[in-house]
C-alpha cells in the first residue's frame, strides 16, 4: 500500500494543516463544510489549527456531526489517530455573535498561521492551507504583515515570492500585489516583472506538472504602450524583464495588451500569465471562477494555497458561506503535494539508475 500512486493508504496520504482564518469570519464554517465532504477526507489527513470550541458551534449551526478529534496545539503530531483533528487554541475566546475585526481575532489567526507555518517547516504538515484573515484584525493584533503572503515569506525566510491564483484553466501570477494603484508606476521594477515570471515557470513544473510552461506577460498600459505613446514601462521595464527570462530559458511572450491576453490563456495558448498589477489578475480570475478560486504562494519553500476570497463578515455566523473556494484550495494542496513527491521520486530514481 505504501507504494500506491493513488495515496490511498492513510499512512502513505498527505497531512495537509488547514489554518481556521479569523473567527468571527466565515472561516469556520468553510473549515467544517468543505471538510464535511467525505471525498475531500479520502485524500488527505488534516490538521486544523483553530479553535474547537468555534468549529463545533459552526457545525451545530450547519447540522454537521463533528467528524473530528481534538487535541491540545501545543502537542503537534504527524501521527494522530484521527484523519481529521483539531489542533485546539482554547486560550483564545472569541464570541459567536462578534462579526467584526477585533484584536483577539487578530492574534488568534495569527497564532494559527505561525504555528501552522512551522509545523510545515518542521515536516509535520505536507502543506498548509489557510482560510481568510482580517487584515484590520491582523493590525490591532500589531501584525508586522499586511497579510498572508507576506508573512508565509518572512517567516520562511525567503527572499523571492509571489502571489499566483488558480482559476479552472487560469493560472496567474502577480508582479505587484499590495499596491495603491498610483504607486505601481513609482515601485515597478524589471526584477518585479522577472522575479515572477521565474518563480511561475517553477511552480508550474514542480506542483502542476507542465514540463515547458509556455507564459503570456501582460503589458501595463492600453495598447501595451502603442510604442511609448501611453506610457512607456512595456519598452523600459517589461520587454527587459522578458528577454531575461527568455536567456534563461524560460518560454514567455509579451508584453500582450490585457484585454486580449486572459482570453488567449483561457482558450490554451498559454500555461500561465504574468499581471502587472493586483486588480489586471484578479478581475479575471474572479469572473472566471469567483466561488472557486485558488490563492497559492509561490517562491517559499513550503506549500501554501487559500480560497480566493475574504473574510465576509457580513453573511459569517448565517450558514449560507460557500465552501467550494476552500474544497478548491484544499484540493490544489493535495494536488501539488503529490506532484512534489512524485517528483522527488523520479530523481532519486534516475539518480540510483546512473550510479
Amino acid at each position: 500500500m505504501g507504494n500506491n500512486t493513488n495515496h490511498n493508504s492513510i499512512n502513505d496520504q498527505p497531512v495537509i494543516g488547514i489554518t481556521m482564518g479569523d473567527p468571527a469570519g466565515i472561516g469556520p464554517e468553510v473549515v467544517v463544510k468543505a471538510l464535511a465532504d467525505t471525498a475531500i477526507r479520502r485524500c488527505a489527513k488534516f490538521v486544523v489549527f483553530g479553535m474547537d470550541e468555534q468549529l463545533r458551534y459552526t457545525a451545530d449551526k450547519a447540522e454537521i456531526e463533528p467528524f473530528w478529534g481534538r487535541h491540545q496545539h501545543e502537542k503537534i503530531s504527524r501521527d494522530y489517530p484521527h484523519k481529521v483533528v483539531v489542533a485546539d487554541y482554547d486560550e483564545f475566546s472569541v464570541p459567536p455573535w462578534v462579526r467584526e475585526p477585533t484584536q483577539v481575532a487578530g492574534q488568534a489567526s495569527l497564532k494559527f498561521c505561525a504555528d501552522a507555518i512551522d509545523a510545515a517547516r518542521r515536516g509535520i504538515i505536507d502543506a498548509v492551507v489557510t482560510a481568510p484573515i482580517n487584515k484590520t484584525s491582523w493590525k490591532l493584533a500589531g501584525a508586522p504583515w499586511p497579510g498572508h503572503t507576506e508573512m508565509f515569506a518572512k517567516l520562511c525566510k525567503s527572499r523571492r515570492k509571489a502571489m499566483m491564483f488558480v482559476a479552472g484553466p487560469l493560472r496567474v501570477a502577480l508582479a505587484t500585489i499590495h499596491l495603491a494603484l498610483f504607486d505601481v508606476r513609482h515601485k515597478f521594477t524589471i526584477g518585479c516583472v522577472f522575479e515572477p515570471l521565474d518563480l511561475l515557470n517553477t511552480a508550474l513544473k514542480e506542483y502542476f506538472d507542465i514540463e515547458t510552461p509556455k507564459i503570456g506577460v501582460a503589458a501595463l498600459n492600453p495598447h501595451a504602450g502603442e510604442n511609448g505613446q501611453f506610457g512607456d514601462e512595456e519598452q523600459r521595464i517589461i520587454s527587459p524583464a522578458i528577454l531575461m527570462a527568455q536567456e534563461q530559458g524560460i518560454d514567455c511572450f509579451g508584453p500582450i495588451p490585457a484585454d486580449t491576453l486572459f482570453l488567449r490563456a483561457v482558450n490554451g495558448e498559454f500555461d500561465g500569465v504574468i499581471a502587472m498589477y493586483h486588480d489586471q489578475g484578479m478581475i479575471p480570475v474572479k469572473l472566471l471562477a469567483f466561488d472557486k478560486a485558488v490563492n497559492v504562494t509561490i517562491g517559499i519553500p513550503i506549500i501554501r494555497t487559500s480560497p480566493a476570497h475574504g473574510t465576509a463578515f457580513d453573511i459569517a455566523g448565517k450558514n449560507t458561506a460557500d465552501p467550494s473556494s476552500m474544497m478548491e484550495a484544499i484540493a490544489t494542496a493535495v494536488k501539488m503535494v503529490n506532484s512534489k513527491k512524485t517528483r522527488k521520486a523520479v530523481k532519486i530514481k534516475a539518480a540510483a539508475d546512473a550510479e
